[in-house]
C-alpha cells in the first residue's frame, strides 16, 4: 500500500456518521501497539490501516473515543522489546496489540493484567503464551500465522519450481522459537534427497555472510522463516538470492510482491480485520481468556514470474494454475 493510500484510508474517519461515533461513549480508550518491524514499513502500514479502518467501522474513532500508541522495530532485540513493552504498559492501555515473538515475550513479562491480542505468531501453546487454543486462559489471545507443518509445503513448492534444488538453506533468526520449530519440521520432511542447512542470523549484517557461505556449493535453494530481521531486510534477501542464483520460498505474500520468487502463507492484512473485532470485544467487556486463538482460514500461493525469469527458471503450467496471484 502506498503512503498516499494509507493516509487516505486512515482519513476515512471524517466520513463516519456522528451517531456511530457517539455510540462508544465519551471515554477515550487506549490501544498500545508493539510492532516487530518499523511503523513506516509498507506492509505494516497496510496491515494497521486495515485494523484501524475496521475499528472505525465498529464505531471507534481516533481522537474521539480511541487512541493508538506505537512502539516499533525491536527486530528481535530482546532488550529493546522489553523497554518498548515497559513504556507502553506504563501508559496503562486498555489493550496491547503485539506482533513478533520477541515482543510477545516482552509484553507478557511486562504485564499479567492488561489484555494482549497477538498477531501472526506461531505455536502460542508451545511458546507458553497461552494455556490452550480453545480457552487461552490468562490475559492473552490472538491469531496465528500458520502451523509448523506448513514448512513441508514450502519444501515441495521449492522443489516443484526448481527441480535441481537438492540443498535447502533455512534462514532463521538466532533464538527465534518460530524458526527453531520450522527447522525441526523441515528436517522431518519426507522429501527424498533434500539436505537442509540452517543459516542462523543474529543481526542484519549476518544475512549476506550466511547466504554467500551457503551458496558456495551448487544446487541450492532458500527458505526464509518469519522473523523481525528477515522482514525488515527482505529487500537485501531478495537481492542476495538473485545474485547467488538461489530459488527462494517465503512465508508471506508481501515478500514476493517486493521481489521474492514465491510464497505460500496467509495474507495477514485479512487477519487484521478479525484482530480488530477481538479488540472491540475486549473493550466491550469480554476477557482474552475466553476468546479462542484462531488459525488462518486461507493460504495463498504467490509467484513472481519476473524473478523466475531472472533466475532462469521456467514455472510449470500446473504450478501457475494453482497460484492465487501471479506477478508479471
Amino acid at each position: 500500500m502506498k503512503r498516499r493510500e494509507f493516509i487516505t484510508l486512515l482519513g476515512g474517519a471524517t466520513a463516519w456518521p456522528l451517531a456511530a461515533r457517539a455510540q462508544q461513549g465519551k471515554r477515550v480508550r487506549r490501544i498500545g501497539i508493539l510492532l516487530g518491524i518499523a511503523e513506516g514499513d509498507s506492509d505494516a502500514q497496510a496491515r494497521y490501516a486495515v485494523f484501524r479502518q475496521t475499528m472505525l467501522q465498529l464505531g471507534w474513532v481516533e481522537g474521539r473515543n480511541i487512541q493508538y500508541e506505537f512502539r516499533s522495530r525491536s527486530g528481535g532485540n530482546s532488550e529493546l522489546a522489553r523497554r518498548n513493552a515497559a513504556e507502553l504498559v506504563a501508559r496503562a492501555p486498555d489493550v496491547l496489540l503485539v506482533s513478533g515473538a520477541t515482543n510477545m515475550d516482552a509484553a507478557q513479562q511486562a504485564t499479567a493484567s492488561i489484555p494482549i491480542v497477538f498477531a501472526g505468531l506461531v505455536d502460542p501453546v508451545g511458546a507458553g503464551w497461552v494455556e490452550r487454543l480453545s480457552r487461552p486462559g490468562g490475559n492473552t489471545t490472538g491469531f496465528t500465522a500458520f502451523e509448523y507443518g506448513l514448512s513441508t509445503k514450502w519444501v515441495e513448492l521449492l522443489k516443484e519450481i526448481a527441480p535441481r534444488v537438492t540443498r535447502v538453506g533455512v534462514l532463521r533468526q538466532h533464538g527465534n522459537s518460530i524458526g527453531i520449530g520450522l527447522w525441526a519440521a523441515m528436517q522431518g520432511t519426507s522429501s527424498a534427497g533434500m539436505e537442509f542447512s540452517p543459516i542462523n542470523v543474529r543481526q542484519a549484517s549476518d544475512i549476506e555472510r550466511g547466504i554467500a557461505g551457503f551458496a558456495r556449493l551448487p544446487n541450492g535453494g532458500l527458505i526464509v522463516t518469519p522473523s523481525g530481521i528477515a522482514i525488515a531486510n527482505r529487500d537485501v534477501i531478495h537481492s542476495l538470492a538473485v545474485t547467488h542464483r538461489l530459488p527462494t520460498a517465503y512465508p508471506f505474500p508481501y515478500f514476493v510482491t517486493g521481489g521474492g520468487l514465491l510464497s505460500y502463507g496467509p495474507d495477514l492484512r485479512v487477519q487484521y480485520r478479525s484482530i480488530a473485532e477481538y479488540v472491540d470485544r475486549i473493550l466491550k467487556g469480554e476477557k482474552p481468556a475466553d476468546l479462542p486463538v484462531q488459525h488462518p482460514t486461507k493460504y495463498e500461493l504467490v509467484i513472481n514470474l519476473k524473478t523466475a525469469k531472472t533466475l532462469g527458471l521456467t514455472v510449470p503450467p500446473t504450478l501457475l494454475a494453482r497460484a492465487d496471484e501471479v506477478i508479471e
